[in-house]
């Protein structure tokens, strides 16, 4: 996956990955215009205009992001794309549902800067959850951080490490973001920071606790294949609207 444009070594590379993200891009692509300004560092946003049937690509160009058109519907291939056409020495995988404030970039690029190859933050769920929501986010989370796994709505490396480990996995239609994350902690030092990365809470709105509950025990039951095909992941590739 390795970019045919030779890096800038000075500049830091958002990489938006999004499929008919229109009305929530603004925030996103505000809170990296933000964070970057704030870390003063020269920076660019790259959105991944991944097949979308809205108005992706205008809101993104509006906002100030460059915007690359592809049709995958595959996130890891996205992101990928992403990378292949991105110009910084430095990549943050950003999801279009997701803000970053100024103290996690700045811990990100900390974090790199003091020899880390790659890391991801703290998940935290923007708007109200209900109890037994906020239980299994909760757990979620803690098991995740206990994996040492960084979160695909915020993961941040060095171009360099990006290269070395084949980029995202292609392979895995979901959790390619633990894919990375192991590939990369099997490169060098691989950070999960205490600064947030706040993302939407939709899918816990859109798809009932039974939707989820049978996404895992189907994975339990056939193994880590499952995420091999669009054919079970509507939680990812199926587009809802909040109920």
């Amino acid at each position: 996956m390795t970019s045919p444009i030779a890096p800038d070594p000075l500049r830091l590379s958002f990489i938006v990955p999004a499929h008919d993200e229109a009305p929530r891009l603004p925030a996103t692509l505000a809170s990296l215009h933000a964070a970057a300004r704030a870390c003063g560092v020269d920076y660019e946003i790259v959105v991944v205009d991944d097949a979308s049937t809205d108005a992706t690509a205008a809101v993104a160009a509006a906002n100030g992001a460059r915007v690359l058109r592809v049709k995958h519907r595959h996130i890891a291939a996205t992101r990928n794309a992403g990378a292949a056409a991105a110009t910084g020495a430095r990549l943050v995988f950003v999801d279009a549902d997701t803000r970053v404030p100024a103290a996690t970039l700045a811990a990100a690029l900390a974090a790199l800067a003091g020899g880390a190859v790659g890391g991801g933050a703290r998940l935290r769920l923007d708007g109200p959850l209900r109890w037994d929501h906020r239980i299994a986010v909760a757990f979620g989370v803690g098991l995740v951080r206990l994996a040492r796994i960084a979160a695909g709505c915020f993961i941040f490396c060095t171009r360099e490490a990006f290269d070395a480990t084949g980029g995202f996995d292609e392979r895995w239609y979901a959790g390619e973001d633990v894919a990375m994350s192991r590939s990369l902690a099997s490169a060098g030092r691989f950070v999960l920071l205490r600064e947030p990365g706040w993302t939407s809470a939709r899918k816990l709105h859109t798809f009932s606790i039974g939707e989820h509950a049978r996404l895992i025990l189907r994975v339990a039951l056939r193994g880590r294949g499952v995420l091999r095909s669009r054919e079970h992941l509507a939680l990812w590739y199926e587009r809802r609207e909040k109920r």
